[in-house]
C-alpha cells in the first residue's frame, strides 16, 4: 500500500510539473514566461544537510576498455572519457552538448533523429548521418557493415560512461578513420540493488519517462531500463516518439569465468522537417521544407540488438574473451521523392586472446583477435502519390525498384604493449581488414536477375605509440598510425545502379604528440594533443539528383590541429565541491588536392566543420544536496560548400541546470532538476547540409535551425536495497 501511495504521489507531481511547464494558460506565465523555471530553481535551493562525497579517483587513473587494459594516463593516444557526472549536465535527452564539450568532437543535431558526428573533421562532408566513425555498445557494434553509425537510440539512462578514441589510433576496431565511440551500460554494485522512476517534461511537448532497476550480488548483476521519449518539436513536421528497452547482466560461473548478455529494443517514429533555405532560416526557422511537409515525411523502425559474451582467465598468463551478437532493423520511410521499405539483419563475432609474460626481462602483453560481421540488407522503393491527394500525407504507390545487398567484413588484429622501463610504455599493433559487397536486383519486372560482387581487397593498418612519464602523473606521448574507411554501398553505385569498381577506400596517416598531466595533488588534470592526419583517396559524394549521390575519389585532405582540456577541482570540502572545466579545439582542415570534374578546390577549407570550437563551464555541488552547472559552447563559422564561398555564422550557446536531491531513511532518494538550454535565445544552425543544391527555382536548403530558448524540469525517485546476500 505504501508503494501505491508513493506511485500516485509521483504521478500527481509529474502531471503538475508538466502543466506548469507546458501550459501558457497557467497564471505563472502571466507573471513571466521564465517564472516557473525560476520558482522551481528556488525550490531546489531549499534542502537538508548531508556530507558531500569527495572525488577520490582522478580522471587519469581510469582504466580504459581496450583489448589490453591500461589507464588513460599511460595510453599513447588521444582518448576521451565521459563519466556519469558529465552525462548529468544535460537534460537527458540526447548527447549533443556532452560530445561537443569533448575536444576534437563535433556533433550536429538537425533533429533528435538527424545527427552527424565528426571526429577531427573526418566525416564532415557526409550528407546525412554519421559514417567513418565506429561505435559499440558493450562491445556490440552499433555501426552497420557499410559504416553507418547511430548512437542516439541508446537511452542516456542506460549509459554509465563513454570512451572515445580519436583518429585511427586503434588497430582493433577495423574501418573507422575518424575514431571509435564505446558506450557502456550502467554499473551495478555488488550486494546493492535499486529501482528508479524518472520523468522529465519541457518545452515543445517534451515528455520523457523511464523506469529502471538493478540487482547485484557477489556473482550476479542485472540491469533493465524502459524509456519513452516524446516531443512535438520546435519545427513543423518534427514530432518524435521513441520507446526503448535495455536489459543486460553478468553471471559468474567460476572464480575465473563469467557469462554476460545484453539486449536492446527500440521502436521509433520520427517526422522529418528536413533542411530549409537561408531565407526561411532567417525569417521562419520553425517551418519544414515544403515537400517534406506536404508528404508528411517520417522515418519509423523497429530495431533489436542482442549479444552474448563469455570471458575466462585461463591461467596467470592467458585470458580469453568472446562476444556473439546480432542486429535486426525493420524500417519504413515515406519521403517526397519515394517511399523506402527496408530490412537489415546482421550476425557477428568478436573474440580476443591475451597473453602476458616477459621478453628478455621486459614485461609485455599481447592480444590477438578477430571481428567478423555478415549483414544482409534488402530494400524496396515505391512511388509516393502524396501530390495526387493533397493534405493526406504520404500515399504508397506502385513498387519500382527492389534490391538485395550482402555485406561482409573481417578484421584481424594484433596488439602488443611493452613496459620497457618503469616510466616508458610502448604500444604496437597491426590489423588486416577485408570488406566485400554483393548486389542483386530483385525487382519482379526484370527478366534476368543480375548479381555483382565487389571487394576492396586486403587493407593493412599498423600503429606505433610510446608514452613516457616525465614526472609523477605527467606523461608525454607520441604515435604514428594508419587508418581507413570503405565507401558505403550507396556510394559505390553508379546512376545506372551498377557497382563502381574503380572506387578505393579512404586512407589516413595520423601523427600525434600529446601531454597528459596531473597537478596540485591530482586536483588539476590537463590534456593537450597536437595531431596531423593526411587523407588520401578522398571520397566525395557528388549529388546527381535530390535523392541520389555518386561517390568518387577526388583527391586529398589535410587535418591538422591542437586539442586541449582541463578539469580543476577548485574547492573540495565537506560543504561544497566546485569544479571549473575547459576544452578547446583549433583546426586547420584543408583540401590538399581536390579536383571534382572541372572544378579545382585545392587549398580550400574543409567543408562542414568549424575551424575552432571551445567549451567552458563549472559544476557546483553542496552538502545540502544542491547541484548546479553552467556552460558556454562556442562554435566557429563552418564552410558550407567546397568552394568556400558560403559560411554559416559562428554562435555561442549558454546552458544551465540546477538540481536538488535528498535521501530519506538511507533507502529512498528523490531528485528534482530544472534547466534552460540556449539561455540567450541564440538563432543558430544546429546542422548544415554540405553542398546543398537548389533544383528548379528553389533556393539551396543548407540549414537545420537549432532550438530557441527552451526549458525542462525533472523528478526522479529511487528505492535502494542494500545488504542482499
Amino acid at each position: 500500500m505504501r508503494w501505491l501511495f508513493l506511485f500516485d504521489s509521483i504521478i500527481e507531481k509529474t502531471n503538475f510539473i508538466k502543466v506548469l511547464f507546458t501550459s501558457k494558460e497557467n497564471p505563472l506565465f502571466k507573471i513571466s514566461p521564465n517564472f516557473p523555471v525560476l520558482l522551481l530553481s528556488l525550490f531546489c535551493c531549499v534542502s537538508s544537510y548531508s556530507q558531500v562525497r569527495k572525488d577520490t579517483t582522478a580522471l587519469s587513473e581510469i582504466v580504459i576498455a581496450s583489448p589490453i587494459a591500461t589507464t588513460l594516463q599511460k595510453t599513447a593516444a588521444a582518448v576521451a572519457v565521459i563519466r556519469a557526472k558529465d552525462l548529468e549536465r544535460t537534460d537527458g535527452v540526447i548527447l549533443t552538448s556532452v560530445l561537443n564539450a569533448v575536444p576534437g568532437i563535433y556533433m550536429q543535431q538537425g533533429a533528435l533523429n538527424t545527427n552527424r558526428i565528426t571526429i577531427r573533421g573526418i566525416g564532415s562532408r557526409t550528407q546525412y548521418g554519421t559514417n567513418k566513425v565506429k561505435a559499440y555498445f558493450e562491445g556490440i557494434p552499433l555501426t552497420t557493415a557499410e559504416g553507418e553509425t547511430s548512437i542516439e537510440d541508446i537511452d542516456l539512462e542506460s549509459i554509465s560512461r563513454i570512451e572515445i578514441i580519436k583518429g585511427p589510433n586503434s588497430t582493433s576496431f577495423g574501418s573507422g578513420l575518424g575514431g571509435v565511440i564505446q558506450l557502456f551500460s550502467k554499473d551495478i554494485l555488488s550486494n546493492q540493488s535499486f529501482s528508479k522512476s524518472k520523468t522529465t517534461v519541457g518545452s515543445y511537448g517534451l515528455l520523457q519517462q523511464s523506469f529502471s532497476g538493478g540487482y547485484g550480488t557477489e556473482k550476479s548483476t542485472l540491469f533493465s531500463n524502459y524509456s519513452h521519449l516524446q516531443s512535438d518539436g520546435f519545427r513543423a513536421n518534427s514530432a518524435y516518439d521513441r520507446k526503448a528497452f535495455t536489459l543486460n547482466g553478468k553471471q559468474s560461473i567460476s572464480d575465473n569465468g563469467s557469462f554476460s548478455f545484453i539486449g536492446n529494443y527500440t521502436r521509433l517514429k520520427a517526422f522529418i522537417a528536413s533542411s530549409i533555405s537561408e531565407t526561411d532560416f532567417k525569417n521562419m526557422p520553425e517551418k519544414a521544407a515544403a515537400n517534406w511537409a506536404a508528404a508528411q515525411g517520417y522515418e519509423s523502425y523497429d530495431k533489436i540488438l542482442l549479444g552474448l559474451g563469455y570471458q575466462h582467465q585461463l591461467s596467470e598468463k592467458w585470458s580469453f574473451k568472446t562476444n556473439v551478437f546480432s542486429n535486426f532493423k525493420d524500417a519504413y520511410e515515406p519521403r517526397p521523392f519515394d517511399i523506402l521499405d527496408d530490412k537489415t539483419t546482421s550476425l557477428g563475432l568478436r573474440s580476443t586472446v591475451n597473453f602476458r609474460s616477459k621478453l628478455y626481462a621486459i614485461p609485455f602483453e599481447a592480444s590477438v583477435g578477430i571481428e567478423r560481421v555478415t549483414e544482409q540488407y534488402t530494400f524496396s522503393l515505391f512511388e509516393n502519390n502524396y501530390q495526387s491527394q493533397p493534405n493526406q500525407g504520404s500515399i504508397q504507390g506502385a513498387e519500382f525498384s527492389s534490391m538485395k545487398q550482402n555485406r561482409n567484413y573481417r578484421n584481424y588484429f594484433l596488439q602488443m604493449d611493452f613496459e620497457l622501463t618503469q616510466n616508458l610504455h610502448l604500444e604496437t599493433g597491426v590489423a588486416l581488414n577485408t570488406t566485400q559487397y554483393s548486389l542483386e536486383d530483385t525487382f519482379e519486372s526484370n527478366t534476368a536477375i543480375e548479381k555483382t560482387d565487389y571487394t576492396f581487397g586486403n587493407v593493412w593498418s599498423p600503429r606505433l605509440g610510446i608514452s613516457y612519464e616525465v614526472a609523477a602523473s605527467k606523461n608525454i606521448y607520441a604515435s604514428v598510425s594508419k587508418g581507413f574507411s570503405v565507401p558505403s554501398v550507396a556510394e559505390t553505385l553508379t546512376p545506372d545502379g551498377e557497382i563502381n569498381t574503380n572506387l578505393k577506400p579512404e586512407m589516413g596517416y595520423n601523427y600525434e604528440l600529446g601531454f597528459k598531466g596531473n597537478w596540485l595533488q591530482k586536483r588539476l588534470y590537463t590534456d593537450v594533443a597536437f595531431f596531423s592526419t593526411q587523407i588520401t583517396n578522398l571520397l566525395v559524394a557528388r549529388r546527381t539528383a535530390e535523392d541520389q549521390f555518386v561517390g568518387i575519389n577526388a583527391g586529398e585532405s589535410s587535418h591538422r590541429g591542437v586539442e586541449l582540456a582541463f578539469n580543476y577541482l577548485l574547492v573540495n570540502t565537506e560543504d561544497i565541491q566546485l569544479t571549473p572545466y575547459f576544452s578547446g579545439t583549433f583546426n586547420d582542415f584543408k583540401f590538399k588536392d581536390f579536383v571534382d570534374g572541372d572544378k579545382d578546390y585545392s587549398g580550400n577549407a574543409l567543408t562542414g566543420v568549424p575551424n575552432k570550437q571551445w567549451n567552458a563551464g563549472v559544476d557546483a555541488k553542496t552538502a545540502s544536496g544542491f547541484t548546479a552547472n553552467a556552460s558556454y559552447l562556442h562554435i566557429g563559422a563552418i564552410p558550407m560548400n567546397d568552394s568556400s564561398t558560403k559560411y554559416s555564422k559562428a554562435y555561442g550557446l549558454v546552458n544551465v541546470k540546477f538540481g536538488y536531491s535528498i535521501t530519506i531513511l538511507k533507502f529512498l532518494k528523490t531528485e528534482f532538476t530544472t534547466g534552460i538550454n540556449n539561455l540567450a535565445n541564440t538563432k543558430y544552425a544546429a546542422s548544415i547540409l554540405p553542398n546543398a543544391v537548389g533544383f528548379g527555382k528553389a533556393l539551396p536548403r543548407y540549414y537545420y535551425p537549432g532550438n530557441p530558448r527552451n526549458y525542462y524540469a525533472g523528478f526522479s525517485v529511487s528505492y535502494i536495497f542494500s545488504g542482499l546476500k
